[in-house]
This record gives C-alpha cells, sequence and structure tokens, in this order.
C-alpha cells in the first residue's frame, strides 16, 4: 500500500504543474495572495504546499527579515517547489517534507501567517485543521487556508443523483448524501470552525469559476478529476459490475444531456480568513450565526474559463485503485443487461 501511494504521488508530481496547476489550484491559491501583507521581520508557514503555488508568490512578497518554511507530505511535490525557489535565488525559504496529519510538528505561538491551499481535506476534520493552524499562529497573527464548498461539482451531482432515484439505489443515494455533507461544507459551517479555533475578524471570501469538458470521457480522463474525487465517487458506486453499471448510466446521461456543447461543472472557491485575538483582545465566543451575517461580508465573485479542461492521457490514469471504469475502455460496448432509458 505504502509503495503504491508513492507511486500515485510520483505520477501527480510529474503532470501537476501541467494539468491540475492550472485549472484548480491557481484559482484557490491565489485568493491567498489576495491583499495579503507580510509585515517585516514575519514568520510564515504553509502548510501542504504542493509543487509550490501559491509558496512562489508569496516568496517574491516576503519583506526584510521575514521567513517562510513550507511543508508538504510528498517529497516529490516538495522537490518541485524547491527547485522553482532555488531558481529564484531567494533567501530564507525552507522546505520540510512531513505531513501536517495528524497535527503540526510545531510549537505553539511561532508564526505570523499560516496559509492553506487546499490542504483542509487532509485532515480529520477542517475544523481540526483550522484549530491546529490557530495553535502555532501567534498573537494578532492570521490563518488563510482554502477549500471548495457546498455547490461545486452540482451538475455533476445532479446527474449522479438522478441516476441513483431512477435505478432505485435508494442505499447509494443515502451515501452520495452523506459524502456531500462530509466533503463540501457550507459557508456557516466554515464560520463555525474558525469561531471553535478562536479565532477572530473571520471572512469568507468565494470565487465561483467553471471547468469545461468536451465529453463525459474528457471529464473522468481529466487529472483534476481522477486525482481528485474520482476514487470517491467510485467508492460510493459500489463493487464490481455494480460500479461499472452505474457509472454508464451516468456516462450516458452527461453526453445525452450535454450532446453538441461543454459539460460545464462549477466550482465555488472558499477562502476563510481570520485572525488569532491579541493579549489586549476580548473575544465574543457567544456570537450567533445570525448576529455574525450582519458583520461579516461574503465576497462572491465569478470567473469563467473559456478553455475545454482535457488530458495529455490517451487512457485514464487510475492509479487511484486498479479498476477501470467499462464505460471509457476504446471499444467497450454497453452491458446487455442494463435497463433500456
Amino acid at each position: 500500500m505504502a509503495r503504491k501511494q508513492t507511486y500515485k504521488m510520483e505520477k501527480l508530481a510529474r503532470i501537476y504543474d501541467a494539468e491540475i496547476l492550472p485549472v484548480w489550484s491557481h484559482r484557490f491559491g491565489r485568493m491567498i495572495l489576495r491583499d495579503l501583507q507580510i509585515p517585516e521581520g514575519s514568520q510564515i508557514l504553509d502548510v501542504a504546499c504542493g509543487t509550490g503555488y501559491p509558496t512562489t508568490e508569496i516568496v517574491r512578497r516576503l519583506t526584510h527579515g521575514s521567513r517562510l518554511i513550507a511543508i508538504d507530505g510528498s517529497p516529490a511535490m516538495l522537490d518541485i517547489a524547491r527547485t522553482k525557489v532555488e531558481e529564484m535565488g531567494a533567501k530564507n525559504v525552507f522546505f520540510r517534507s512531513e505531513s501536517a496529519v495528524p497535527k503540526l510538528s510545531f510549537t505553539d505561538d511561532v508564526y505570523d501567517i499560516v496559509v492553506c491551499n487546499l490542504g483542509l481535506n487532509d485532515f480529520d476534520s477542517p475544523e481540526t485543521a483550522l484549530v491546529d493552524f490557530a495553535r502555532v499562529t501567534r498573537p494578532g497573527g492570521e490563518v488563510r487556508c482554502t477549500l471548495p464548498l457546498a455547490g461545486s461539482y452540482q451538475e455533476f451531482y445532479d446527474i449522479y443523483r438522478e441516476v441513483l432515484i431512477k435505478h432505485d439505489k435508494h442505499e447509494t443515494l443515502e451515501k452520495l448524501q452523506d459524502h456531500l455533507a462530509s466533503t463540501l461544507w457550507d459557508v456557516d459551517q466554515c464560520y463555525d470552525w474558525m469561531a471553535t479555533a478562536g479565532l477572530e475578524d473571520t471572512k469568507v471570501e468565494i470565487d465561483e469559476f467553471t471547468m469545461l469538458f468536451k465529453s463525459s470521457r474528457e471529464f473522468f480522463f481529466a487529472p483534476v478529476i481522477e486525482f481528485g474525487l474520482l476514487s470517491e465517487w467510485k467508492r460510493l458506486a459500489g463493487k464490481g459490475q455494480e460500479m461499472q453499471d452505474v457509472f454508464w448510466y451516468i456516462k450516458e446521461a452527461i453526453d445525452a444531456y450535454y450532446a453538441g456543447r461543454a459539460f460545464e461543472i462549477t466550482i465555488k472557491a472558499g477562502m476563510l480568513r481570520g485572525r488569532v485575538p491579541s493579549d489586549e483582545d476580548s473575544l465574543d465566543t457567544d456570537a450567533t450565526t445570525e448576529e455574525r451575517s450582519g458583520e461579516d461580508e461574503i465576497d462572491t465573485k465569478r470567473d469563467t474559463d473559456e478553455h475545454y479542461i482535457g488530458s495529455s492521457q490517451d487512457e485514464p490514469l487510475s492509479i487511484d485503485d486498479n479498476v477501470k471504469l467499462d464505460a471509457f475502455i476504446a471499444g467497450s460496448r454497453r452491458p446487455s443487461h442494463l435497463k433500456k432509458d
């Protein structure tokens, strides 16, 4: 299992900057950079830095006496980030190959700024992650994290749900609902996490963007999907032929509904930001969601990617497991036992 996971991360590192960063991580990472202020002498921690975005952009903003520590659990990804920074000739930047799970190895009150681009889902829960990020942040310091929010992938989930209802797969439908509740969270939950972490001056910013795919095949072949939620979607559908049948139905539904036009997937990118109270601050931990809604602004911006997202791969990578989707194997025919729509 460890060898398989290592191979997966090495494969991901090789294609990440070309296939995933432009259409995914960059969209989230630039939100962290928005009006980011780095005072002189700041200590900055970049958790789950990946191949180095937004790490390199933060490095460009380092002020006199500032220092950046970047960590990632994948040595292959970290090597790419390290090379980028070395080529910049940057000083006071240090990389450590380590996972942030189950908790950061750093002592309390060390950093002035902690950032994490799309790493919250690596933890047992985003709430656990934010509590730990706040722990290592100095009083008055800032925490900034990104993650996809509820409403992301809605077009795909609508089709998935419709297929399950149409073919009486009620148990799988319940699993899908549980998956949505534990994978994509709403804004109120984000504020609750930050309150639990003891952060103040909290804010959730939302950038909405779309990813375009020419067909169901392009969608499932795209590394942003293959390395993303595909393995979980397959697990929800069951095992063996049961899983294969569900994905046949999904494939046919996507291609029927979106024939002649792009399969457009909406992503709601969220950026959570908050400040650790300084010694003189008083934190009102009794604030309710209703009180908060009048005080905190939710910034929403929409951006459309007009380029189709595909893959340089001739075949799906299929490294999340050893089971390829029959519906996308060249020359495969629809199984005769499937119900006709």
